[in-house]
């Protein structure tokens, strides 16, 4: 610079020549871009300095060197610099509060940090801080498999090798280049805080795009570098626009290519990362309509035979047995005991995310013509009974045998909420099970996330309905029992009942004060009549 130039745009702080620097730079390529170039945010240079001082020397020939110096008030000395060459040097008097940025190791890794991609050379005692270019600005063409890698471990040093990686690069609507990550997803993983890297012409500005990105891709990582995000007069915020919107639906869709591509190409390599891609697929799919258009299909459960399928696939193999109707389960690490009687009746049953499916659930019902999802103990499939011993014979009253013993079972057990019903179950090893109301028990597991044990509100009781197997020698037992020892055969229904509570895995601690003293009562009962 020259002096004139030095007194436009450094000494006056509110310079009425910026419209005229701005204008200057409108419409240029990517290197006359405004941000990066010096003279804005000059002063901050003074949250660390107590005395500023610029030698420099114009490209304009003939120019002579000027030496400006400023305490960071609105007096300053202009005169003769001692430049002979043209360029410029900035000294930073530090005070005594700022010291620590005298240490090299801090220099360096605020340069790191901050300058690691700049295109202009930086050098700290001899030493080049941004020796590497960036990979967004390669054709992804021309990167290796290795070079991604290495630029991942460059952004997030010691972090395990992502699953694979998408290479941005647009021209229009706007410009925007970077390569996002697919990481494995821990179970500490701050889902509030997005950790891909955000550059304007390949200057950090932040590491927090949790506007750039939908919700359902905060988990990716990775660099975005786009001259066309308006940011706020810090650089550090983004301010959300139509050009911003237009980026995050982009981004999405190469998110969504990405996933289809790899399930149709490389199906085996899509399914051993699905326990990391399940949360975005899953997740973008009820939050955003287009995501889920572009992935149904990418949509995956596995089954009691371990194999893996969508909700359509499922559907067209069992159009003629129990058309438009799933039958799921809970996480695969805790299965109910009674799955083998689904198994024995040739019923294929879907495992499911204990948090995801809930809502994914609701929603693929609102969208898939009548299908109606249906949990393993929501009821009784026609093909689970055994219709040749079902005690349907009538007494002098009209009731059958199954009726009777169901409402004297009810009254018998005595618990309010509680209805029971006697089926011929085609296993005998199965003696009982609660059935709980699909709808009422999807509420209360709803509800229960939405707390995530606050107790914000009181838990909601989904309806009841314990089943017992006309077939079991312990049910026909204890409805013997009533007639000869009605205090035993109260006992042993009960025990009955909580233990199907138990096994289902809905018994409520509370209980265990009555049903562990009831156990030891019991195996007395039977240790005397052993004697």
């Amino acid at each position: 610079m020259d002096g004139d130039e030095v007194v436009r745009y450094i000494a006056q702080l509110a310079f009425s020549g910026a419209e005229e620097f701005f204008e200057k730079y409108k419409g240029g390529e990517e290197r006359d871009q405004v941000i990066g170039h010096f003279g804005l945010g000059f002063y901050s240079a003074y949250m660390v300095a107590d005395l500023v001082e610029i030698d420099t020397l114009s490209y304009k020939e003939g120019a002579e060197a000027a030496h400006w110096s400023c305490d960071g008030s609105s007096e300053y000395e202009l005169r003769a610099g001692i430049r002979k060459e043209r360029g410029t040097d900035i000294l930073l008097h530090i005070s005594k509060e700022s010291e620590e940025y005298l240490d090299a190791s801090r220099l360096k890794e605020m340069l790191a940090h901050y300058c690691a991609f700049l295109p202009i050379p930086i050098f700290l005692n001899g030493e080049q801080i941004n020796e590497k270019a960036p990979l967004w600005i390669k054709s992804p063409a021309d990167c290796t498999e290795q070079e991604y890698l290495d630029f991942y471990q460059a952004l997030y040093p010691f972090e395990e090798e992502p699953l694979f990686w998408i290479h941005l690069n647009v021209d229009y609507p706007f410009h925007l280049k970077g390569i996002l990550y697919f990481p494995h997803v821990r179970p500490d993983f701050d889902f509030n805080k997005s950790t891909v890297k955000l550059f304007c012409n390949r200057v950090f500005v932040s590491d927090n795009c949790k506007d750039l990105l939908p919700d359902y891709l905060i988990a990716l990582r990775g660099a975005i570098d786009s001259p066309d995000i308006p940011l706020n007069v810090s650089r550090s915020v983004l301010q959300v626009d139509r050009t911003v919107r237009q980026v995050a639906g982009h981004i999405s869709k190469k998110v969504s290519d990405r996933l289809t591509s790899l399930l149709k190409t490389e199906r085996e390599r899509y399914l051993k990362a699905w326990p990391d891609l399940e949360l975005i697929v899953k997740l973008g799919a009820i939050q955003d309509e287009k995501f889920y258009e572009r992935v149904k299909e990418c949509l995956l459960w596995k089954n009691l035979a371990g194999e893996w399928t969508t909700v359509e696939e499922y559907l067209e193999r069992h159009r003629d047995t129990y058309s438009g109707k799933v039958f799921y389960t809970g996480d695969e690490s805790e299965p109910p005991h009674f799955l083998e009687l689904y198994r024995t009746a040739g019923i294929e049953v879907l495992y499911t995310h204990p948090r995801l499916d809930t809502h994914l659930i609701s929603f693929l019902e609102r969208h898939l013509t009548a299908v109606k999802f249906q949990r393993v103990d929501g009821d009784i499939p026609d093909t689970m009974l055994d219709l040749s011993r079902e005690r349907a014979l009538l007494d002098a009253e009209g009731r059958s045998e199954a009726y009777r013993i169901a409402s004297e079972m009810k009254a018998l057990l005595g618990v309010d909420g509680v209805e029971i019903e006697a089926k011929s179950l085609a296993s005998e090893t199965l003696p009982a099970l609660i059935l709980f109301d699909e709808g009422q028990r999807r509420l209360r597991d709803f509800l229960a996330m939405s707390d995530r044990g606050r107790g914000e509100r009181p838990p909601i009781k989904a309806k009841e309905t314990l089943v017992l197997n006309t077939n079991s020698p312990l049910v026909l037992a204890i409805h013997r029992l009533i007639a000869t020892n009605h205090s035993l055969a109260s006992d042993l229904l009960r025990q009955l009942y909580d233990l199907s509570l138990l096994a289902q895995r809905e018994m409520k601690a509370e209980a265990l004060e009555t049903f562990i003293p009831r156990n030891f009562k019991l195996l007395e009962e039977l240790a005397a009549t052993a004697i």
